[in-house]
């Protein structure tokens, strides 16, 4: 199979400064030799600063200049798409319960704030259209699917919504869709051929030579977490014309440790951390 040829102009966020090692100062510019360009995408939203996968995360994340937020969709007994992460409620609501057992009503009724603080009492857990509809043309969006094994038929809805809202034309809007799911992203291809697709992992044993191959074949992103990154494996995924964000960014050092690496985007719970501006 031939990778699509419509790729997003990504490497908007940080553009015009290249960041240092730690060692010579974390936010050292200079101002000759080659431009860093590293996409700074909100995990969750801000969600260093406000409850994670809410309203208020994602507002901040607006208001942080990030370049993208990371959303995770889920969907409800009745069939709507939500953002949240776990595939129960309980740690970031006052309910209990499994996703994929409670309805909307019932869902939307839960308080998604207050764990993180008294002052987001109230947060309620988003739609998937909510989100589209508030930030297209604000802010890019990177759309995990979370465990969609568990919701038959989710790639569907997802590709519906998207190009209901003419979000399948990447000259639009920037639109990323990632899974640690690979059956699943090899799925949303066919539906979204437009659509950049990444793929999410923890294992080494996917950083092969062979496994980057396959990825290669229907996504554009590579994406690991921090701890398997080094400059041969940025490297190795570059030469494969493929784009590697890394996550999850919860210091300075692994942020400063990425932009050494030479990534393409950086997935944080502190946007701050990536671009100093804020």
């Amino acid at each position: 199979m031939m990778k699509k040829l419509i790729k997003p102009l990504v490497g908007l966020g940080i553009g015009l400064t290249l960041f240092l090692p730690a060692n010579q100062g974390a936010y050292a510019a200079e101002t000759i030799g080659e431009l860093r360009k590293v996409d700074n995408v909100a995990h969750r939203g801000a969600s260093g600063y406000a409850p994670e996968n809410t309203i208020a995360a994602f507002d901040k994340a607006v208001d942080m200049k990030a370049d993208y937020i990371e959303i995770d969709v889920q969907m409800s007994k009745d069939g709507e798409l939500v953002i949240i992460h776990d595939t129960t409620v309980d740690r970031t609501t006052d309910g209990t319960g499994k996703v994929k057992d409670l309805t909307f009503e019932e869902l939307r009724s839960l308080d998604a704030g207050s764990w993180k603080s008294p002052e987001f009492s109230g947060e309620k857990i988003p739609t998937f259209d909510e989100i589209l509809d508030r930030y297209r043309g604000k802010i890019g969006v990177l759309i995990e699917l979370k465990a969609p094994e568990l919701y038959p038929g989710i790639e569907e809805k997802v590709a519906i919504e998207l190009i209901e809202r003419n979000l399948n034309k990447p000259q639009n809007e920037k639109i990323i869709i990632q899974s640690f799911n690979f059956e699943s992203m090899k799925k949303m291809d066919k539906l979204l051929p437009t659509i950049p697709i990444g793929v999410l992992t923890s294992s080494a044993k996917h950083t092969t030579e062979q496994a980057l191959q396959e990825f290669a074949q229907y996504a554009e992103y590579f994406n690991p977490s921090y701890g398997l990154v080094s400059k041969e494996l940025v490297s190795n995924v570059h030469a494969l014309d493929m784009k590697i964000g890394s996550w999850t960014v919860r210091s300075q050092e692994a942020a400063d440790f990425l932009l050494e690496m030479d990534v393409d985007a950086i997935i944080t719970d502190f946007p701050d951390y990536v671009d100093p501006r804020n």
